[in-house]
């Protein structure tokens, strides 16, 4: 990390206004590696060591972006009351305290994104920006194509009308059908109350992709983190970054 300077870092990490922390430093409150620090002075807070009034600031833990494929009959906390598995079990070797981005149901499985990073996940949550969610579903029964374009046109739920969804029929079984459907809200089990309201309820729902994120050949309870690219482009999508022209 390059070094920026003194009054930025203790604004940043919450001390004090820019203002007020250039008051610290000309007061002698501040000191970087054991010396009292002067105005204008840069400092790497990833590795320097910065105090103010003696106490040690802690380094800013950086932001970190997984993606877990969470296992059917896990719940999506850090902590269960009822004593189930939760997606902790499955990171406790990582060294960050992240936490879930939306949730999947208890008996759900899929993609899972996990990460530290507040803006992001807000800006992926947020109802605005519509973030493509993909979800490999198999129903009961033989779904005809007539209910199948119910959900494309939007489907009215007790909460409202759903927003137009993407949907293919990916195969018939004996007495099941397996349907692929991208939708691009985030209500609560809305994709189960959808095929409910067709007549077609859920036995068995994954979710495969966010966005352009895949879950690919991630095993259940396998985690990964991201790479540079599949950041780029997921906060690209999100309005948190813009492509120069």
């Amino acid at each position: 990390m390059p070094e920026i300077r003194l009054q930025k870092i203790l604004s940043e990490m919450g001390i004090a206004s820019r203002r007020k922390a250039e008051e610290l430093i000309l007061e002698g409150r501040v000191t970087v590696n054991g010396q009292v620090a002067t105005l204008g002075m840069k400092a790497d807070p990833e590795v320097d060591h910065i105090k103010v009034d003696g106490k040690l600031l802690l380094r800013p833990e950086p932001k970190v972006y997984f993606i877990m494929n969470k296992p059917r009959g896990v719940v999506t906390t850090l902590y269960d009351p009822e004593g189930r598995p939760t997606i902790k079990d499955f990171i406790k070797r990582i060294p960050y305290r992240i936490y879930p981005v939306g949730r999947l149901d208890y008996h759900s499985e899929g993609l899972l994104l996990l990460t530290n990073d507040g803006e992001l996940a807000y800006a992926i949550l947020h109802p605005s920006k519509k973030i493509p969610k993909t979800y490999l579903v198999k129903i009961k029964g033989i779904v005809e194509d007539k209910d199948l374009q119910r959900l494309r046109q939007g489907i009215r739920l007790e909460d409202g009308l759903t927003l137009p969804a993407k949907v293919r029929l990916v195969r018939y079984t004996k007495n099941n059908s397996w349907v692929e459907i991208t939708i691009h809200e985030g209500r609560k089990r809305q994709v189960r109350r959808m095929f409910e309201k067709i007549g077609h309820p859920v036995i068995k729902l994954k979710r495969t992709a966010i966005n352009g994120l895949k879950l690919g050949s991630l095993k259940p309870g396998e985690v990964r983190q991201l790479s540079s690219e599949e950041l780029r482009l997921l906060k690209k999508e999100v309005g948190l970054i813009k492509e120069r022209a």
